[in-house]
C-alpha cells in the first residue's frame, strides 16, 4: 500500500486500525490462557517446594487452590478450543452473484487488469455480477487460512448495460484499487477476524449457542469501531489511488450511477414485481433498464442531457461474449433476491417461468387485471367465466343501486371482509382500495375484450391500457368518483366515449 507519499498517512491510519483489531484478538487469547498460566505456576511451586510444600502447615490450602485453578484452566482451555474451532468453521455471509469466467468476458478481464496495472495494485482474482446498482470486492480468504486470497470484483449488472466502456472503467477504478488493501496481510487478518465473529453469532442463535455468541458479540462490539474506521480509511486510500485514472470521467460516471439506480428501482417495483407475483420471471431485466432510462430521457429534459451523445459510444455490455445469457442469469438471481413471496398465480403448465418482454402485455398485464378483478367477481357472485363487459355492467348497476354511495360502501365492506377471511388477519389495504383496483382492472378487461383497447407495457410504470397505441391516463378520476361517491356516470361517459356499451337497465348483482 506504500510507495505514494500522498497516501502514506492514510496507509498508516489503516495499519493502525488493523493492528488494534489484531491486538484485541491477541488480548482475548491471552485472557483465555491466564487460568492455565496460573495453574502452571501453582504446580511448579508445588514441585519446587516453594508453594505448599509437603508437610508445610499451609499445604492443604495450596493444594485446594491448585486443584480449583487447574479445573478452571481446563474448562477455559476447552471452551477456548471450541470457540476457536467455531471461528475457523464459520462462513461469513456472501451476497449471491453470477460468476463470470474469463471465457465469458475476456475483454472485461483485460480492462480490469489494465486498470490495476495503471494504478500499480494487484488485480482481482475473478469477476462476478450482482443484480443491483453497487460494486465491491468480495473477500475470498478462508477464515481458517493465514494468507490473503485475491478478492472477487463484483459489478452491478445494470452498470454494464447502461454505462459506456469509459464510464465503467472510471467507476471501477476505486473499487479495483481496494485489491491492494485486500491483499495486505494485516488488513486481511483483521477482516477475517471480524467477519468470522459476525458469522459465529449468526451460526449460534439462542441459549444453546450462548457459549459462542456472547463472547463473539463482546469482541465484535469492541472491534466494530476500529473496523469501521479501517474500512473508511481503506476507501479513502483507494479513492486517492484511483485519482490518477480517468478522474474527470468518474464525475460523469457517478451521474450515470444515480440514473441507473432510479431506472433499476422503477423497473423492479413497477415492471418486474407484477410478473414475479404471477409466477413469471422476465429474463432480460438489464436490457429492460436501458429501455426504462431511454423512456425517462424522453420524458425528462434533465435526464436527456447528453443522452444522444452517449448513444454513439460503446456500451459496456459489449465486453461480454454472450450478453443475453448473462442477462438471463442475472435476471433469475434478481427474482430470488428481491421477491420472497409466493406467486399468486400458478406457473404455466410446462413449469417454465421465463418471460420475454414481447409476451409481457398478454401474460402479465392481462393476468394482473384478471387477478385484481377476481375478488370483485366473487362478491358480485359472478362466475370467473363471465364476460368482462357483462361483469362491468353488473358492477356499475350495483354501485348505483340501492342508492348513492350505499352500493359502493357495501361492495368495499364485502371486499375487506373477504380479504380478511382469506388472510386470517386484518388486511393492510382497505376495502375501498380493493374496490378501486378491482373496478379499474375490470374496466381495462372490458375495453380489451370489446376490441377498443389493448394491454401495454410502460417501462417506467408497468402495466398500462393503450387506446390506438396511446396510453390512457384519464381513467383514475372516474374510478375515484364511482368508488368514493357512488357516482358511476362519469365512468359510464368514459366508456361510451370509448365505444363500450354497458346496459343501464338490468338489475344489479345480488351481493352475498
Amino acid at each position: 500500500m506504500r510507495g505514494d507519499s500522498a497516501n502514506d498517512a492514510i496507509a498508516d491510519a489503516v495499519g493502525a486500525r488493523a493492528g488494534a483489531i489484531l491486538r484485541l484478538r491477541g488480548f482475548a487469547l491471552a485472557v483465555a490462557a491466564v487460568p492455565a498460566a496460573v495453574a502452571a505456576v501453582l504446580w511448579a511451586g508445588r514441585f519446587t517446594g516453594r508453594l505448599g510444600a509437603s508437610g508445610a502447615p499451609d499445604a492443604a490450602g495450596w493444594d485446594a487452590a491448585r486443584w480449583a485453578v487447574t479445573a478452571v484452566a481446563l474448562l477455559t482451555l476447552a471452551w477456548a478450543a471450541a470457540f476457536a474451532v467455531a471461528l475457523r468453521r464459520a462462513r461469513p455471509h456472501r451476497t449471491p452473484n453470477v460468476p463470470l469466467a474469463e471465457r465469458d468476458a475476456p475483454e472485461l478481464y483485460r480492462l480490469v487488469r489494465d486498470l490495476a496495472g495503471r494504478m500499480e495494485v494487484p488485480p482481482p482474482g475473478a469477476i462476478a455480477l450482482t443484480p443491483d446498482c453497487d460494486s465491491w470486492l468480495e473477500d475470498e480468504s478462508s477464515p481458517a487460512g493465514r494468507e490473503p486470497a485475491p478478492p472477487t470484483l463484483v459489478v452491478g449488472s445494470p452498470f454494464l448495460w447502461w454505462m459506456r466502456v469509459a464510464e465503467l472503467r472510471a467507476l471501477l477504478a476505486p473499487v479495483a484499487a481496494g485489491a491492494a488493501c485486500a491483499m495486505d496481510p494485516e488488513i486481511s487478518a483483521a477482516r477475517r477476524f471480524t467477519h468470522g465473529l459476525d458469522a459465529v453469532i449468526a451460526a449460534h442463535p439462542g441459549r444453546r449457542g450462548a457459549w459462542a455468541s456472547i463472547p463473539a458479540g463482546s469482541l465484535l462490539r469492541r472491534s466494530r469501531g476500529h473496523a469501521g474506521e479501517m474500512e473508511r480509511a481503506v476507501a479513502a486510500w483507494a479513492s486517492e489511488r484511483a485519482r490518477q485514472v480517468d478522474y474527470g470521467q468518474r464525475i460523469v460516471a457517478q451521474e450515470q450511477v444515480g440514473l441507473a439506480y432510479a431506472g433499476w428501482d422503477r423497473l423492479l417495483t413497477r415492471v418486474a414485481l407484477p410478473a414475479w407475483r404471477l409466477g413469471r420471471t422476465p429474463t432480460r431485466l438489464n436490457a429492460g433498464v436501458v429501455s426504462a432510462l431511454t423512456e425517462l430521457s424522453r420524458r425528462d429534459r434533465l435526464a436527456a442531457e447528453g443522452f444522444e451523445t452517449r448513444l454513439g459510444e460503446r456500451p459496456a455490455c459489449d465486453l461480454l461474449e454472450e450478453p443475453g445469457r448473462i442477462d438471463e442469469a442475472a435476471s433469475r438471481l434478481a427474482a430470488r433476491l428481491f421477491y420472497a413471496g409466493p406467486p399468486v398465480a400458478p406457473t404455466p403448465s410446462g413449469g417454465e417461468s421465463a418471460l420475454d418482454w414481447s409476451a409481457y402485455p398478454d401474460e402479465v398485464v392481462v393476468g394482473q387485471w384478471r387477478q385484481q378483478s377476481a375478488a370483485l367477481f366473487a362478491v358480485l357472485r359472478l362466475s370467473p367465466e363471465t364476460a368482462p363487459v357483462a361483469a362491468l355492467g353488473a358492477a356499475l348497476r350495483t354501485l348505483r343501486e340501492p342508492g348513492a354511495r350505499l352500493g359502493a360502501e357495501t361492495l368495499a365492506a364485502r371486499l375487506e371482509a373477504q380479504a380478511q377471511a382469506q388472510r386470517g388477519a386484518p388486511s393492510v389495504r382497505t376495502g375501498r382500495d380493493a374496490l378501486s383496483d378491482g373496478l379499474y382492472a375490470l374496466v381495462c378487461r372490458a375495453a380489451v375484450a370489446s376490441g377498443r383497447a389493448e394491454p401495454g407495457l410502460d417501462w417506467l410504470d408497468g402495466p398500462v391500457l393503450l387506446v390506438d397505441g396511446v396510453r390512457r391516463t384519464d381513467l383514475g378520476a372516474p374510478i375515484a368518483l364511482a368508488v368514493e361517491h357512488g357516482d358511476e356516470q362519469p365512468l359510464r361517459a368514459w366508456l361510451e366515449e370509448l365505444g363500450i356499451p354497458v346496459d343501464r337497465y338490468d338489475r344489479p348483482a345480488r351481493l352475498r
